[in-house]
């Protein structure tokens, strides 16, 4: 019972698409960091500065009254707060990963039309079959080269009757 448990487990766990969302999901994963970063390091830092000073990440709403001057000592005094900063910064993290997965895909849609436009164009057959035998014969031939009946060339009209 547990032998095949494991070999079914591990045939759905070998799937191609199953280790191709667990690699997706990792390197998603690593990639959130990597914005996460962005955003707390580089892009709000400068934001604040124009603002007057402003570290968004101290930004908050007490719900109750409080003598704490930052976040920080709010929360440490265990007083029910709206960070409103940090979801400031969380939103614009998801803008930006959301107008990285945006233009991945656009690359990935150019590339593949790319790959469809380099297609080669199907080639006209020099062939046709012959419609008593049913042998390939060329489009020109007026005599199948297989049972010798006569038939009219591919572009010209039918022989007159007669």
């Amino acid at each position: 019972m547990f032998k095949s448990f494991f070999s079914e487990f591990k045939t759905f766990a070998m799937r191609g698409n199953v280790v191709d969302l667990a690699i997706g999901v990792i390197i998603g994963a690593a990639f959130g960091k990597i914005v996460t970063s962005l955003v707390n390091d580089v892009v709000m830092p400068p934001i604040g500065k124009l603002l007057g000073n402003v570290n968004f990440k101290d930004l908050y709403v007490p719900l109750a009254d409080t003598t704490a001057k930052s976040l920080e000592e709010a929360q440490a005094a265990g007083v029910p707060v709206i960070a409103y900063g940090q979801f400031i910064n969380i939103l614009i993290d998801f803008m930006l990963v959301a107008l990285c997965v945006f233009l991945l895909v656009k690359v990935i849609n150019r590339l593949s039309r790319k790959k469809e436009e380099e297609a080669p164009v199907p080639v006209e057959p020099t062939t046709r079959e012959c419609p008593y035998c049913l042998s390939d014969i060329p489009k020109a031939a007026s005599r199948c080269s297989h049972c010798t009946s006569e038939v009219t060339p591919v572009g010209q009209a039918s022989p007159a009757n007669g």
